[in-house]
């Protein structure tokens, strides 16, 4: 089935309607880290580098250790995410200038369709000034943030988007660098924060720790921080200090979060969620081995293999998200969209990839997916499986299926394929049936 067909199918099926007798609904915050390891974060392991208010966050609620992004890059990933179409079936497939249509629904439009005031506040992905896939035409009442992914990279931007025109950042013309963006943009997402009346929908795409790869490319320094501390007396690279300094600063912006929750009474009504869009990186003179961003994952971004998709995944909300548990359970991004719209009381529209995990959120025993699958088309056409405990990767159009139990080989080091056929079997069936045809990504070979 080709996309469009896909899609037409699903437009088909009875829009997102408000259900009946739904519970009362929660606010919703989505903060969304750029390229942040799951070995990043204290309470997933991390020694060196300091996380105390996201490491609270998940004392206070629950940690997931098998959550995956949408993507190892992050345009099909925040696709993913919003649309709750995995990328064998979403509109972005890879890091291409490919934006939402009018036909592609999306997380922000479900919410406002049930009644809430919604605002997202920095990386947008998914489509700028004149495209159908803007934020403000995707449900989003408030934006502010980056022009596009590639204006994103810089922590130094001249200008930034509100809604739709252009605020100058004048403390960063010329050769000044006074206006930390990641600053800017959270001082905008805390106001509105601060004014906003529920039920609302938060989501907050914070670039850090992303390199600004056209200074690393110069300096080996891609790592802009305004401060390395708290780690200016470390014997690291420099660029490791800026680093842990940039994870450090989100934290302690997370924890600015919660307070304006706390003092406005919201934090007992608010769901938040903390996550990052894809796996480490080894850019702007970075090496994610240093700090060991990857925890025992192997690979980075741009791999599919766990270190370049699973992510930290933290939910709070007391009196409904149990405090202090960890789950195995195994979900991905594209069950935002259809997990949120259960707890706004909306239905969510047929013919997503994705499925509630209420219950996951909960504590309580959840439905497995049958499969989660990935596709990625950076170095070619590479494919990724997850089934029960069994993953798979293809590398390549032509490339040999890897095989690995994530259970007792969490690195995935030891390639099983060989000694289990039948589960090679069943994967190459849902390899086979799980995407549709795309024209902005045709399926091609190339060198890797």
């Amino acid at each position: 089935m080709e996309r469009r067909d896909f899609l037409r199918a699903a437009a088909a099926a009875p829009f997102v309607r408000r259900l009946e007798g739904a519970a009362r609904r929660p606010n919703v915050i989505l903060v969304v880290a750029d390229d942040l390891g799951y070995g990043d974060l204290g309470c997933y392991g991390q020694k060196r580098i300091q996380t105390p208010h996201i490491d609270r966050l998940a004392g206070e609620g629950m940690r997931f250790t098998q959550a995956y992004a949408g993507s190892t890059v992050c345009g099909p990933s925040r696709c993913a995410l919003f649309t709750g179409l995995h990328s064998g079936h979403g509109r972005m497939r890879g890091n291409r200038e490919t934006w939402l249509k009018p036909e592609d629904f999306t997380l922000g439009q479900m919410f406002k369709q049930a009644g809430y005031q919604t605002g997202l506040f920095g990386k947008w992905s998914l489509g700028g000034i004149g495209t159908d896939g803007h934020p403000n035409r995707k449900g989003f009442d408030e934006f502010f943030g980056y022009f596009s992914q590639m204006q994103a990279h810089l922590y130094y931007p001249q200008m930034l988007l509100h809604n739709q025109q252009e605020v100058n950042l004048t403390g960063n013309w010329g050769t000044s660098r006074k206006q930390y963006a990641h600053d800017v943009i959270t001082e905008r997402a805390l106001g509105w924060l601060d004014k906003v009346q529920g039920p609302f929908f938060t989501h907050i795409a914070w670039t850090i720790p992303h390199a600004n790869n056209e200074l690393g490319r110069d300096t080996g320094n891609g790592m802009e921080a305004p401060s390395d501390e708290p780690y200016t007396s470390q014997g690291w690279p420099q660029v490791e200090k800026n680093f842990a300094a940039m994870v450090t600063r989100m934290d302690r912006d997370m924890g600015r979060l919660m307070e304006v929750l706390k003092r406005r009474g919201l934090d007992r009504d608010t769901l938040v969620l903390f996550t990052s869009d894809n796996g480490p990186h080894n850019e702007g003179g970075h090496s994610s081995e240093f700090f060991q961003s990857g925890g025992p994952l192997r690979g980075t971004k741009r791999d599919l293999y766990d270190g370049g998709i699973r992510v930290p995944m933290i939910a709070r909300m007391p009196g409904y998200v149990p405090a202090g548990q960890a789950s195995d359970f195994v979900w991905a991004f594209w069950d935002m969209l259809p997990t949120c719209a259960e707890l706004a009381g909306m239905k969510a529209p047929a013919g997503l990839d994705g499925q509630s995990v209420t219950k996951a959120l909960r504590g309580e025993a959840q439905k497995p997916h049958d499969y989660l699958y990935w596709e990625f088309h950076e170095r070619g056409f590479d494919q990724g499986v997850r089934h029960q405990d069994w993953k798979a990767v293809r590398k390549g159009l032509k490339g040999k299926l890897e095989l690995y139990d994530v259970k007792s080989d969490i690195g995935e080091k030891n390639d099983i394929a060989a000694r289990h056929p039948e589960a090679v079997e069943r994967i190459e069936r849902y390899l086979a049936g799980a995407r549709s045809e795309s024209a902005d990504y045709a399926i091609k070979e190339a060198s890797r």
